[in-house]
């Protein structure tokens, strides 16, 4: 999940919640407000109601009205304890155009929310029981809009929070993707330097200054590497040569015992797979540095067929059985890469093959695929690695390191997958 994603999402949830527990705590607030506003406009008419009785020394009389119910009903002295109640109001058909409490109803009205108010009221020698009722449908009404209102309020303020987000996130964090952006197309071969970026955000402009002097340290590194080994194998050539050239001498001017000449056939064998190694560490270090520029049109179907050709003789001393099926394909690039690329992969299918056993070559224009059998379990992830190889190989380490890094230079890519008791290496073009 991207950053700016769970941002949002947490960002959004938090800001339900409080907008949810707001409301509800508003919506306490406005009707509380409201009942105690009724509260006191009760109080008013007990008051008024006491002030009657105490002056006249009757009960004031009763009116109908739209909004309040007064009743009285004698009692005993005492037995009346003043209070609030929410209660029912009876509203007669045709007072006013309120129809949607209906929680009871006959011929001549219907049952609303009230709020009511139990007193009492002494008249000469008699107790009453006051009930004062006024209909809560307005108040209703007016917590209802206010409360739709509300919620409106706070939708439109989550889509502007949501759009706001999406757009000013997306924009600030544009440095950090274009950061991302050049890290992706980084390669320590290429001479192009990561750009600095212009940006007022304090953490981005450190963030692209670590990775500036990183890839600058990292691009420092590899050149001095590359130069090391370019000198080491340049140098290595001189003693190489003369050892070789002492051996075959040595070699050729003396008679020695059988265990003398297993001992300097050791010595030759180590001599050239060290040579081997020198050659292929130079070949690395020229295709990396771009040094193999000679490149031409060619049939990649005619060189696969001449590398077959040549290997015909290999083929039939371990008895391999070769099936394969070439079409034309037209590339660009270095023959002598090309070459080696193919004579690696070939050979490679040989040296790791049993006797008996298959190799089949498929070219189109989209791929070259070579597998062969051999060991029933797939090769390391680590095979492209550089000095990586079997124990029992002979090889340097180097054939699939070159192989991939020749695929490289010319846009190809070079993967492998066991399949099958197959090992398969395929070459995509595409």
């Amino acid at each position: 999940m991207k950053l700016l994603t769970k941002y949002n999402r947490v960002n959004v949830i938090t800001t339900v919640i409080v907008m949810l527990i707001t409301g509800i705590i508003y919506y306490q607030a406005i009707s509380w407000i409201l009942t105690n506003q009724k509260d006191r406009d009760l109080t008013v008419e007990e008051q008024e109601i006491n002030e009657y009785a105490n002056l006249n020394h009757r009960l004031p009389q009763i009116f109908q009205s739209n909004d309040q119910q007064i009743t009285f009903t004698e009692a005993k002295p005492g037995s009346v304890v003043r209070r609030f109640i929410n209660t029912m109001y009876f509203e007669k058909w045709g007072n006013n155009s309120h129809k949607r409490y209906k929680h009871k109803h006959n011929a001549g009205g219907e049952y609303e929310p009230g709020r009511g108010l139990i007193t009492s009221v002494t008249v000469g020698n008699k107790y009453y029981k006051v009930l004062i009722v006024e209909s809560k449908v307005e108040t209703q009404d007016l917590i209802r809009i206010i409360f739709t209102i509300t919620i409106g309020v706070i939708l439109f303020l989550l889509l502007v929070l949501l759009i706001t987000n999406r757009l000013i996130l997306n924009r600030l964090w544009q440095p950090f993707y274009n950061i991302m952006k050049e890290l992706r197309l980084f390669n320590i071969t290429d001479a192009k330097e990561i750009p600095k970026l212009d940006t007022s955000i304090d953490e981005f402009n450190e963030l692209n200054n670590a990775v500036v002097t990183m890839t600058a340290k990292a691009k420092h590194d590899y050149k001095d590497l590359k130069t090391f080994t370019e000198n080491a194998s340049h140098e290595l050539l001189t003693p190489i040569a003369v050892i070789n050239s002492k051996l075959d001498t040595l070699i050729q001017t003396e008679n020695f015992s059988e265990r003398q000449s297993k001992l300097l056939n050791d010595l030759y064998s180590a001599v050239s797979r060290l040579s081997r190694l020198n050659q292929s560490l130079l070949l690395l270090v020229k295709i990396e540095n771009k040094l193999l520029q000679d490149q031409q049109q060619m049939n990649l179907r005619t060189l696969v067929e001449e590398l077959i050709a040549q290997f015909e003789e290999i083929f039939l001393d371990k008895e391999l059985k070769l099936t394969y099926t070439l079409e034309d394909k037209e590339i660009y690039a270095n023959r002598y890469l090309v070459e080696i690329l193919l004579s690696n992969l070939i050979s490679n299918a040989i040296r790791h093959n049993y006797n008996g056993g298959e190799i089949v070559i498929n070219l189109n224009a989209e791929s070259l695929i070579i597998q062969n059998t051999g060991e029933d379990v797939p090769l390391p992830d680590k095979i492209f690695t550089r000095f990586h190889k079997s124990s029992g190989s002979e090889g340097s380490g180097l054939g699939l390191t070159i192989s991939r890094q020749i695929c490289e230079n010319f846009g190809f890519s070079l993967k492998y997958e066991f399949k099958a008791r197959y090992h398969i290496f395929t070459i995509s073009f595409i």
